[in-house]
């Protein structure tokens, strides 16, 4: 199996369809088993590239390591879990997913394989929550390790009274009201115009 060398990260994102879907299938130990054409699109690696690789190829070294270790204490115990990842693509460039999973378990109950549907993410979800909770999670991990990372998690997400998944949903939620309340008032502006514009021309043409 060739192993690929990382490349170096650039301060820019994958321009890509924020609309599709990133799937893969691995084993229970995380080696990519399958990857949907989106996951070679976006990912930029080739799907002989891919496969037999640990899914870890894609990992942007800004993400902190506890937010992995919560996700795959998860996925072990057959848990779905939702979290916010920032990818990095061959091409050093970076892409936002939400994640998604389905497990497969044998007739014993051992989970045999992870489906995995990752999604786009709103770029406001990530400046204003998920950036500045991450950044001090690594920088924790730099100075003191990931179990002083993993403390700070859970005190972060007790004092919100959630946990990860929760808080996840909840600043995903917001966001979705939020560009509904926006849709709404600039349709009822729109509706507004529209009418001024039905008693303007109507007033001057008599």
């Amino acid at each position: 199996m060739e192993v690929f060398e990382r490349p170096v990260p650039i301060d820019k994102e994958v321009s890509w369809d924020k609309t599709k879907t990133i799937m893969s299938k691995t084993d229970r130990f995380g080696t990519i088993e399958y990857a949907n054409e989106v996951f070679i699109d976006v990912s930029g690696y080739e799907d002989y590239e891919l496969m037999s690789q640990p899914h870890n190829i894609i990992r942007h070294p800004d993400m902190p390591k506890v937010i992995f270790k919560v996700l795959w204490d998860n996925l072990k115990k057959g848990n779905n879990f939702h979290a916010i990842v920032k990818n990095l693509a061959k091409s050093g460039r970076y892409y936002w997913v939400i994640t998604d999973f389905d497990i497969s378990k044998d007739e014993k109950g051992n989970i045999v394989n992870y489906f995995a549907r990752r999604k786009a993410v709103p770029q406001e979800v990530i400046t204003k929550h998920i950036e500045p909770l991450y950044k001090r999670l690594l920088q924790i991990e730099n100075a003191s390790g990931m179990e002083a990372s993993e403390k700070y998690l859970i005190g972060y997400l007790e004092e919100q009274n959630k946990n990860y998944v929760e808080f996840i949903m909840e600043i995903m939620s917001e966001h979705e009201k939020s560009v509904e309340l926006q849709n709404a008032a600039a349709a009822a502006t729109a509706e507004v115009k529209t009418e001024d514009k039905k008693g303007f021309f109507s007033k001057f043409f008599g």
